[in-house]
């Protein structure tokens, strides 16, 4: 982690990942870049949806490879860079038929590593393997949940979940919630754990800083208007007046389960995440 002197009050806690010592590339690929519209927690009909979203740095869309289509064909790493629309590295892989394409970087991998997506790569960070040949311990990450159907699991920085067992047709994962998850053993995952894993010891450090990742400001409840907030109004400082917390939207807070009791998913679930 990098730390910063404490030139101005907010740089005093301010802390950050040291790019330098990982990054190889300053530029991204061009031709894997394009424009993308950022909808700021916007529906289709243009009302927000996700509160707290809005502004920051102009970004451009890199194209990750999260489907790996190219089996088979072994791929070599040229650079590790900094991409400002996920929490993890990535890394630009050239492919032995010319083609260059980026995905998203493990740990420790390096420039000039070989990756291979293949039912008979080895068991080695980068590569990739349909679950049901992965040996029961191993960390994956870019899990599919449908047979080429892409990654849709583990894909945030220092995330990964474990192979706890191999049950016939069905591999049992284990989350980083705790839960334990089956998914079809035809389904492709890659080794290891994603990059990046001091993402959540980064302090932020001050409001400015949040702006430009995008971030927009948290008002609390107690400081609006009756019309706002269940808890708005009250001359001076007012606790919340309401036997149970509530959201904007009058919903219980904090033990109030939100999970659809007949969600699709829940004949997939083992054991359920641990509570807080």
């Amino acid at each position: 982690m990098k730390k910063y002197s404490p030139t101005t009050p907010s740089r005093r806690h301010l802390t950050g990942i040291s790019f330098r010592d990982v990054l190889t590339a300053t530029k991204p690929e061009k031709s894997l870049t394009k424009g993308r519209k950022r909808h700021v927690g916007r529906n289709s009909a243009g009302r927000i949806t996700v509160r707290h979203k809005g502004g920051g740095v102009k970004r451009v869309y890199r194209d990750v490879d999260f489907k790996y289509e190219k089996k088979n064909i072994p791929a070599v790493v040229k650079t590790i860079e900094y991409d400002p629309n996920r929490s993890g590295f990535i890394a630009l892989v050239f492919y032995a038929d010319g083609e260059k394409r980026y995905i998203l970087a493990p740990g420790k991998m390096k420039v000039g590593d070989k990756i291979m997506v293949s039912e008979n790569a080895d068991v080695k960070a980068g590569n990739r393997l349909p679950l049901e040949k992965i040996p029961v311990g191993t960390f994956v990450y870019n899990i599919e949940l449908k047979p080429n159907g892409g990654a849709k699991m583990g894909r945030a920085a220092g995330n990964y979940a474990e192979v706890a067992a191999l049950d016939g047709d069905k591999a049992l994962l284990k989350l980083p919630s705790g839960e334990i998850r089956t998914v079809l053993g035809k389904c492709w995952a890659s080794i290891g754990q994603v990059s990046k894993d001091e993402y959540k010891l980064m302090n932020i450090g001050k409001a400015g800083r949040s702006r430009w990742l995008g971030i927009r400001p948290t008002v609390r409840g107690s400081a609006m208007n009756p019309v706002d907030h269940p808890y708005g109004g009250g001359e001076g400082r007012q606790g919340r007046g309401t036997r149970r917390a509530k959201s904007l939207w009058g919903k219980p807070t904090g033990g109030h389960k939100t999970r659809k009791p007949k969600k699709y998913s829940n004949i997939f679930i083992v054991s359920r995440r641990k509570k807080k």
